[in-house]
């Protein structure tokens, strides 16, 4: 079992922010991921709310970011973290196997979140075949073909515009009659011509051929009408689920898994520390992501100090 000062289990940008300054502060640092860090930046296509950057690309982000990291000395471990034992001052990070576990003083809870499902008939079915939950990622298997986006938020209309500069048509399908998105990414949609939006419906089902989607059935709310819309593939971008999963046990969540922590990050269990998308809060963002993990990463530190002057 190899010991270090703090673990940080996710390594997207709220992890790397915690890495950042829990290293900085001159503790030993394991950030944590069973993927590419980056997390969601990487499924991003243009960043332009982060400052300092007029506009960046979300793995470039990433890059720089994890890059900074590792110059101060931040070990980065693979692994999928099963749970975490809370055993008198020390935290055990559960990885399967005694060798692989980690002891720690302090833990930061970065894992984020994950796509919420439409739940539909035809999902899971087409799922890579059509269905997608990631413009950047597959966006470009649709060059010059018809496809819709599900959702109404930031998310949605920006993938939306992004996948507007490959394919030849997008339709955006939202269950209300106006999007959420921020109002400068709603002005840039309603204003291209290959955009176009299907109001007041819910996608009822996801048809295909057996090989590849060829549409999807909506409802309208409003008017009670049920039309097929062809397309080639659906982008779906209707909100996200905690991944909590592995720290259920600790009860530190609220009922739908997010977890709950104080604005100094700390959660009920002294010495565990939550960040990032999977906290409950209101704004779920790259820059909120990185201030929840420099308080973090401080606040480890200063547990830390504490534990040891006792």
């Amino acid at each position: 079992m190899k010991k270090y000062d703090v673990a940080i289990i996710g390594a997207g940008p709220g992890g790397m922010a915690a890495a950042l300054y829990a290293a900085r502060a001159n503790l030993t640092v394991a950030m944590i991921d069973r993927g590419v860090y980056g997390g969601q930046m990487n499924n991003t296509a243009e960043v332009e709310n982060y400052p300092g950057f007029p506009s960046i690309l979300g793995p470039e982000l990433g890059e720089k970011m994890y890059q900074n990291t590792v110059k101060q000395g931040v070990n980065f471990v693979y692994g999928d973290v099963q749970g975490i034992e809370v055993k008198d001052d020390k935290r055990i990070v559960k990885l399967g196997s005694e060798d692989s576990d980690i002891e720690t003083k302090a833990v930061i809870i970065g894992t984020g979140s994950s796509n919420r499902k439409l739940g539909v008939p035809g999902e899971d079915e087409y799922s890579g075949k059509g269905v997608s939950y990631c413009a950047v990622c597959d966006g470009a298997f649709f060059k010059n073909e018809n496809v819709v986006v599900v959702g109404g938020g930031d998310s949605a209309v920006s993938e939306g515009l992004y996948l507007a500069n490959v394919t030849d048509n997008v339709n955006v399908i939202h269950r209300r009659d106006q999007l959420r998105a921020e109002q400068v990414l709603q002005k840039r949609a309603f204003k291209n011509p290959k955009m176009d939006f299907t109001w007041d419906s819910e996608v009822k089902e996801i048809i295909g051929d057996e090989n590849k989607m060829t549409g999807v059935k909506v409802h309208n709310k409003k008017t009670g009408k049920d039309e097929t819309i062809d397309a080639n593939g659906a982008f779906i971008y209707i909100g996200n689920i905690p991944n909590s999963e592995p720290f259920r046990d600790l009860n530190i969540t609220d009922k739908d898994g997010w977890i709950l922590t104080n604005d100094q990050m700390e959660t009920e269990v002294p010495g565990i520390f939550a960040i990032g998308d999977v906290r409950k809060k209101k704004l779920r963002q790259i820059i909120t992501a990185v201030n929840d993990g420099g308080i973090a990463g401080q606040n480890a530190y200063e547990y830390i100090q504490k534990l040891t002057e006792n």
